[in-house]
């Protein structure tokens, strides 16, 4: 993991292999921008000039390198774009630096030391910089069934930025100090979900998962229950089961949970845990395999928030569930047209076996629903029509409480997630009825991602506040990396989840 340091000194003093800079768009050309008079005045006041030659325009994730001149101690100036120049009294939006500051830390794979002097303003923007910058410098390590070739491979591989130094802000300055840890144990848990969404589906099973929740867990105080598939089967949990049977690496539902001994609320998040899916019996066409190892993300993110929540000490209950499966077929899968009981004693006729996630998901909500949270958030990588309608990088957000919809989306877009709200139509529901059960795990074509939720929705204990997250565009990013998001598992949700968890704790759920 990179580190983190606020530094003291200036941008013209700090020993380090590179400083980076912003540049804006401006309207006659790149504008400095606050943070860099230093290094600008090294340059003789002539730095935007120098960049306009070089081919710099100051757009977005743009980044230049040029030697330092002798006035700085470090030997490269780094300049990345930070788009428009704001408007006359404003700043720059916290989102700018944070995909800036991930750029660039991306732009300095390699290097031990770097000393970001972007604009730091408030401890905000300062919360900003340190972000964008700790998780742009991810990079991915294998690790385990992989053997000597995928050592190897990592071994050339370039290591990620080791020290980020953040310059401008006031190191001694409580609420700088206080949003420079947070963003160190953000970075941390994100990272740690993006390993998990990352890792080789051989590697990565419902057994190898509930131990890596299990030393989180006694690494930072947290107490873990397991339902292995003897515990699920005497339970009645007939969604987990009924996905993972068909699997030789049987399922696991995993309660990780922190508390609080001042808390006065308490939330559980519930993550669809599928670490490979084949689609079962339903088996996904060829082309729609190779990326489903990330369809645990939503179980990834979920475990990474409670940790966080943990480490940060929030006054507030936080449990996580994890529904661990794999979906494979074999002579002992789930068939289309079998029914499974469901925890709780629901009844669900199968129709799809590739609409499995709202199965896993219906048995862990129910079972978090026991425990009377004020709310529950599930998140889950659950359709491929949610990806239709929002594209690669936006969340969908569904609820049962418009406020709380709107809280979520708005938590959402303001950490740097885009996300969107969108209806549960209850004309939807008919489609999902069955002759031999309860209801079917799928129903008419169009609008299945809101149908998905309508499904879940059936499981929530009632009166109890309940939202879900589709994640499934922006879980895995399979294009080229970009600001702070790198190509793979981006670990989405874990801001929105954490934040929610940060207001629940000032006594504002929303």
């Amino acid at each position: 993991m990179t580190a983190l340091t606020l530094s003291t000194s200036s941008a013209a003093t700090l020993r380090a292999d590179a400083i980076v800079i912003g540049v804006a768009k401006g309207p006659k050309g790149p504008v400095v921008a606050p943070g860099a008079e230093a290094v600008d005045k090294a340059f003789d006041g002539k730095l935007a000039a120098v960049l306009e030659t070089l081919g710099a325009t100051g757009g977005e994730g743009e980044t230049t390198k040029l030697p330092a001149p002798s006035g700085l101690k470090a030997p490269v100036v780094l300049a990345v774009g930070l788009g428009d120049t704001p408007a006359k009294d404003e700043d720059f939006d916290a989102e700018a630096l944070r995909r800036a500051a991930g750029s660039a830390a991306r732009a300095l794979t390699g290097s031990k030391k770097a000393g970001f002097a972007l604009p730091v303003a408030d401890a905000e923007s300062a919360a900003a910089v340190a972000e964008g910058a700790l998780l742009g410098a991810y990079t991915y390590v294998a690790a385990g069934a992989g053997g000597k070739a995928a050592a190897k491979k990592d071994a050339d591989r370039a290591t990620p930025l080791a020290e980020v130094a953040l310059l401008g802000a006031k190191p001694r300055d409580k609420a700088v100090k206080a949003v420079a840890e947070r963003a160190s144990v953000l970075a941390e848990e994100m990272n740690r979900a993006r390993d998990l969404i990352n890792m080789p589906p051989n590697d990565l099973t419902p057994k190898t998962f509930t131990a890596a929740a299990q030393a989180a867990a006694k690494e930072h105080g947290l107490k873990v229950e397991v339902l292995d598939e003897k515990a699920l089967l005497k339970g009645g949990f007939g969604g987990i089961l009924g996905v993972g049977q068909g699997s030789a690496n049987p399922p696991r539902l995993v309660r990780i949970g922190y508390t609080h001994p001042k808390a006065e609320k308490t939330l559980a998040f519930v993550g669809k845990g599928i670490t490979y899916d084949s689609g079962g019996i339903s088996l996904k066409p060829a082309g729609h395999n190779e990326t489903m190892k990330c369809d645990m993300a939503g179980a990834a993110a979920v475990f990474g928030a409670v940790v966080a929540a943990a480490r940060l000490g929030l006054r507030v209950n936080v449990t996580g569930w994890l529904a661990l499966a794999e979906n494979m077929p074999s002579g002992t899968a789930t068939r289309p047209g079998d029914v499974l009981r469901m925890y709780g004693g629901k009844t669900v006729e199968v129709l799809n076996t590739d609409a499995e996630g709202r199965l896993v998901l219906a048995d862990a909500i129910v079972r978090a629903s026991e425990e009377n949270p004020d709310a529950i958030v599930d998140v889950a990588t659950l359709t491929g029509a949610m990806v239709i309608a929002l594209g690669n990088r936006t969340f969908g957000v569904l609820g049962n409480d418009d406020a709380f919809r709107t809280s979520l989306y708005e938590i959402a877009e303001e950490v740097g997630e885009q996300a969107w709200p969108m209806p549960i139509p209850n004309e939807l529901r008919k489609s999902m009825d069955s002759p031999v059960a309860d209801f079917a795990n799928i129903g008419e074509r169009m609008g299945s991602a809101l149908l998905a939720g309508l499904f879940l929705r059936e499981f929530v204990g009632e009166g109890i506040t309940w939202a879900h997250l589709d994640i499934a565009g922006p879980a895995f990013h399979e294009s080229a990396p970009y600001g702070y998001t790198p190509k793979g598992g981006t670990g989405s949700a874990v801001r929105t989840l954490l934040r929610l968890a940060e207001r629940t704790a000032d006594g504002d759920l929303g």
